[in-house]
């Protein structure tokens, strides 16, 4: 049994963070901007907690989908799917379970976040088909990461403003951005395999994709900060930010795999320093 629970562990990722994080730090700007303080405890119990479980259950979806490509990828030939240490049924069932989890909790708020929730199942279960045939997947990724956005503001204030919009669209840049340093990763073993990715689309022009991709993701949250009236402690940390996707551009100019690799890692980086910005803003 504790054999069997190591492998599910694996299966959902638990043992590599840093999923849920960048998907929890674009919720963690919106709850704090739509309570334009501290979000209520309940609220945040819900959205953490739903975060770390939906990310989970859609780590499971992908790995059921993407079982025969992944033996073949060098970086994915070790899941547990791949390798079959565990069944295909199996994943789905645990997909099942964390998606009923989180359904119990978004049931505890009001029914445009509810509504808004089955979006983002739907979302989450869909992504790992676009890989098949949708030239930047990682467009649709930003949109299925960042639905925590419109959901947040719409469980705190039950609408979605426009500044929600704001932050989503900046969050599918930065979700094109790093997702494509993670397939810059993977490039040879996609192409190979016919495996769609920005990584390929973008081609010689990758690098000078993400560093627009940065670009437009601190624009577009500067517009919504001016939008919320945010002053220089927000601001002060998009700069900061600014500067961390800087050295991600350099570290992944020589397009090497480890470097790359190292880069969107880093990310969570940025996903922190625009919350601790926001933070500073609401709470002082």
């Amino acid at each position: 049994m504790i054999y069997k629970l190591k492998l599910y562990w694996r299966l959902v990722r638990l043992d590599k963070p840093i999923g849920i994080l960048l998907l929890l730090w674009p919720t963690l700007w919106a709850l704090f901007a739509a309570a334009n303080g501290l979000p209520h405890a309940h609220i945040l119990f819900v959205f953490i907690l739903g975060t770390v479980l939906m990310r989970s259950a859609g780590c499971a979806v992908n790995d059921y989908f993407d079982r025969d490509v992944d033996l073949h990828v060098q970086r994915t030939q070790g899941r547990v799917l791949a390798t079959r240490a565990i069944a295909p049924r199996e994943a789905l069932y645990v997909a099942a379970i964390l998606g009923l989890i989180s359904l119990g909790l978004v049931m505890t708020t009001n029914p445009l976040t509810i509504l808004l929730a089955c979006i983002a199942a739907f979302l989450a279960v869909t992504y790992p088909l676009f890989k098949r045939f949708f030239a930047i997947p990682q467009a649709y990724l930003g949109i299925a990461f960042g639905f925590g956005i419109p959901m947040g503001f719409a469980a705190i204030q039950d609408s979605i403003p426009l500044v929600a919009w704001l932050f989503l669209l900046a969050n599918i840049f930065w979700a094109i951005a790093y997702d494509t340093e993670y397939a810059m990763v993977d490039r040879d073993d996609d192409m190979r395999l016919g495996v769609k990715s920005s990584a390929i689309t973008f081609g010689r022009y990758d690098v000078l994709v993400v560093a627009f991709c940065y670009g437009m993701t601190l624009l577009l949250l500067g517009v919504a900060g001016d939008w919320l009236g945010y002053g220089w402690m927000f601001f002060s940390a998009l700069s900061i930010a600014a500067l961390i996707a800087v050295k991600h551009i350099q570290w992944i100019r020589g397009r090497d795999r480890q470097a790359c690799f190292k880069a969107f890692l880093h990310n969570t980086w940025i996903g922190a320093t625009v919350f601790v910005g926001i933070a500073l803003e609401v709470l002082s």
